[in-house]
């Protein structure tokens, strides 16, 4: 059963490549941005709440979009459990748990403990059957983007400032479980869709997620330290530009490609976002770009194109030249 799970999407249904790559494409560029946005919008929210209302907005309004243009019945019972199960996988335990280290490690080695998620997913796609065995060059690759993103971490994170700097152990720690439990969330997405809509399973997640966020950041006192009054329009901007493009665009394309490519391929992003991030810190935010930076980055460029190459399957052989052959 597991076989055909994995084969049916690639080999029956695979969309065509120009939508693969636009997808991909959104994810490199507009998760990449994100940590700009990220960084302004914290300068007016608390971590958790600005996750929460971010995905609770986002989850809303697409939910109410879904049910008025008619694309989908309304969720059963079921359906909005695995949609707690994949939203809490995906946006509390990853994306909170993520932030949540930050408090013991830098920013920049958060992101090189966020590199393992192309390596989980291929590793429990292979092990669930949900895609092959990781061959060569997708191996390869995977090596090559863990070390560009070790050139790019320390290269970051030699001077930055943590709230408890004498655990970083702890931080790594929670970095790491982290990015397993956004994989093990991301395979179980990946299954059939919530409610046989992807779009209407994408509005469920980010609701049900962005509940446990706002419920986690209650929790941690996180309402006493944020005031509406005094908040400027940038940190506004962010939000909404986290909202439409993070959440609604990013967000469902990565959904998306769940279901249409190898997980290993899907999780491309992780190497890639800090890249864009590091030349939007240098062209908008003046920050410095060294040659270890280029250096990390030329690296994670060559393992994309292993893992994209590896990645790709054979066309499947029409069952009359099949036989022709034999």
């Amino acid at each position: 059963m597991s076989t055909s799970v994995a084969s049916s999407p690639a080999a029956v249904s695979r969309p065509a490549p120009l939508l693969i790559g636009a997808a991909l494409l959104a994810l490199y560029l507009i998760w990449g941005s994100t940590y700009l946005a990220t960084k302004t919008a914290l300068t007016a929210w608390p971590p958790m709440l600005l996750s929460a209302m971010r995905f609770l907005v986002a989850g809303t309004v697409q939910l109410a979009a879904v049910r008025l243009l008619g694309g989908a019945a309304w969720p059963s019972r079921q359906d909005w459990l695995r949609a707690a199960a994949v939203g809490g996988c995906l946006l509390l335990g990853g994306n909170g748990g993520t932030t949540f280290s930050q408090q013991y490690i830098p920013s920049g080695l958060a992101a090189l403990m966020v590199a393992s998620v192309p390596m989980f997913l291929a590793v429990l796609g292979w092990l669930s059957g949900l895609a092959p065995r990781p061959n060569w060059k997708v191996t390869l690759g995977l090596m090559l983007g863990v070390g560009g993103m070790y050139l790019l971490a320390t290269a970051r994170t030699s001077s930055a400032p943590v709230l408890h700097p004498g655990q970083p152990l702890l931080g790594v720690g929670i970095a790491l479980a982290a990015s397993f439990v956004w994989s093990a969330g991301s395979l179980l997405s990946k299954q059939k869709p919530i409610g046989g809509s992807p779009f209407l399973g994408v509005a469920m997640q980010m609701l049900c997620g962005g509940a446990m966020l706002l419920v986690g950041g209650l929790l941690r006192g996180e309402a006493a330290e944020f005031h509406f009054t005094g908040i400027g329009w940038q940190p506004w901007v962010a939000m909404a530009y986290l909202v439409v493009f993070g959440s609604w665009i990013a967000f469902s394309a990565y959904i998306w490609l769940l279901g249409v490519v190898e997980p290993a391929l899907a999780g491309t992003y992780a190497f890639v976002n800090p890249v864009v991030a590091v030349l939007l810190g240098w062209a908008v935010a003046g920050e410095p770009l060294s040659a270890a930076m280029a250096s990390g980055g030329a690296l994670i460029v060559l393992a994309v194109m292993l893992v994209v190459l590896g990645g790709r399957r054979p066309a499947p052989v029409p069952a009359k030249a099949a036989a022709e052959r034999v």
